[in-house]
Parts: structure tokens; C-alpha cells; sequence
């Protein structure tokens, strides 16, 4: 709309690394995974009740399934409320391998330290599991091999994409006012994945704050509340009770919500109509 140009910004460190070695849907994304329930899921390196675009419908559909095998470097809620089998998996940290950033830069690295106990690299749990059900393709013996098969040493990619990854251009829907109270749902730096969450330095810092829930003197007004005040958030089936907070940028008829925190994990949508009302 305005004749400007700009790239993307990845959704994770290693997104295009992902794109790169097809780690893709070849049917159901995770969102139709859950919505559409399985009668088994493997878990790898995922806090459903904290990671998922829905946390209440992942944790229904795990709850029901047969088997639920978790794959994580921590003892976490799936082992107390959904797990059938954990297999201990060492963190990115204790591990050789390969990210590739936005850029289409290719960069290797090794692991700082020896897995801790018993546990192993995720990709030799998996060519292990893979071999125990007689799959082909998991002979791997080192992760310069899996890369190797991922990112050829030869070709256009061999020394790195050079921005050959098109991203291609997209016309931006404008979003129309639905006069409901839509929450906006980020993730703050702080709650994004396993390892910061349990980092106690970083759990002290202004940007681990609890969430709020954010909106607009104008918004407030409308909704009878104040700053500060005690509500009462209500998405679908969930609730959690949260404090108002002013932020003149969030637009009217909006309410920025946080994802990926236990006291939101039992809302549902991180994008998708609110209620908000005195707790």
C-alpha cells in the first residue's frame, strides 16, 4: 500500500534452517493436529501448554490419545498430566549443529557441554526410535551428516542462501472492526521457550512481568473498568483473572493479552474475541 520494501522476520532462530530441510506439514499442521484429535503424538522439544497457538484444545486432544510420548530435556507438565513415555532429550546447548538465520546465513556450532545424564542429542533419539520401527532414512551417525542431507555441500546453498529464499509479496488484508473486544496475543522474549523460562536471572527482569491485560483509556472507559483493576478475562471455555493495564497504543477494541505463561494458558486462541469484566 505504500510502495515500500521489507523482508521478514522470522518467527524463530532457526525458521528458514526448518523451511530448508522440509520440516514442514506434509498433511495437518499442528493447529489441525489438535483440532482434529490423533490417536498418538510425539512431542519434541514442546511445552503444549505453554508453546500453542490454543493451549486448552492441544491439552484436550493429548489427554485423549492412546499414547502421548514427550521428548524434552526437562520433567515438565506433560509428565504429570498427559505423558505416556518421557524420553530425555538434551537442550540445543549439548549438541552439535546448524542454524540458519534470517539472512540465509549458514552457521555450525558444537555443543558447550557433555549431555547431562542419561540424556542424548534429539536427533540420536530419533534415529534410534526410527530404527526400532524399521523406518528407512535413520542411519545418521553424526549431525554434520544430517546436515549434509539437509544443506548439500554443493549447489546454490553450499556457502550459505545468499537471500536466495523468496519470500515472495502478499496484499495485506485490512482488517475490519467486528465490535468485539479482540485480544492480541504476543509472546514476550522472556516466556518463548523452555530454557528462558526456567533461567531464574532472567524471571527477575522488567520483560518476565506477568501479563496484563492491556488496553486503551478509551477501551476501558467503554468496559466500566479502571487501571489496575482485578478482571476477569473469558475466552471460550477459559478464564484468568488478570489486572488492567493503560497502553494508549494498543488500538480501540483491542486488549493485548500474553501467550506462552501459566496464567494465561487457560485461555484459548492467541488471536480471537474477548470478555473482560470486574473479577
Amino acid at each position: 500500500l505504500l510502495g515500500a520494501r521489507f523482508g521478514f522476520i522470522c518467527e524463530a532462530a532457526n525458521s528458514v534452517g526448518g523451511y530448508l530441510a522440509e520440516a514442514l506439514p506434509s498433511g495437518l499442521n499442528a493447529y489441525e493436529m489438535f483440532s482434529q484429535p490423533r490417536k498418538a503424538y510425539l512431542l519434541f522439544g514442546v511445552e503444549p501448554e505453554l508453546d500453542c497457538y490454543n493451549p486448552q484444545l492441544a491439552k484436550n486432544a493429548l489427554k485423549q490419545a492412546s499414547l502421548v510420548v514427550s521428548m524434552s530435556p526437562f520433567k515438565n507438565q506433560a509428565a504429570f498430566e498427559y505423558a505416556d513415555v518421557l524420553l530425555p532429550i538434551s537442550p540445543f546447548t549439548e549438541t552439535s549443529g546448524t542454524f540458519v538465520n534470517a539472512e540465509g546465513r549458514v552457521q555450525s556450532f558444537s555443543g558447550v557441554v557433555r549431555p547431562l545424564g542419561d540424556t542424548r542429542p534429539g536427533w540420536k533419539v530419533l534415529r534410534v526410535v526410527g530404527n526400532l520401527l524399521g523406518l528407512a532414512g535413520f542411519d545418521y551417525e553424526s549431525s554434520e551428516q544430517v546436515r549434509g542431507e539437509a544443506l548439500p555441500s554443493s549447489g546454490p546453498f553450499a556457502d550459505g542462501l545468499d537471500n536466495a529464499i523468496d519470500d515472495g509479496v502478499f496484499s495485506p488484508a485490512l482488517v475490519k472492526p467486528v465490535g468485539e473486544l479482540q485480544r492480541v496475543a504476543p509472546v514476550p522474549i522472556y516466556f518463548s521457550d523452555s530454557l528462558v523460562r526456567r533461567a531464574a536471572s532472567l524471571q527477575m527482569t522488567k520483560d518476565s512481568a506477568s501479563p496484563t491485560v492491556r488496553m486503551s483509556m478509551d477501551t476501558v472507559t467503554k468496559l466500566g473498568l479502571a487501571d489496575g483493576m482485578l478482571v476477569r478475562v473469558t475466552q471460550h471455555e477459559g478464564q484468568a483473572n488478570l489486572e488492567v493495564e493503560l497502553d494508549e497504543t494498543v488500538p480501540v477494541g483491542c486488549a493485548i493479552v500474553a501467550a506462552g505463561h501459566p496464567s494465561t494458558a487457560s485461555l484459548g486462541d492467541m488471536f480471537g474475541a474477548i470478555s473482560v469484566e470486574r473479577a
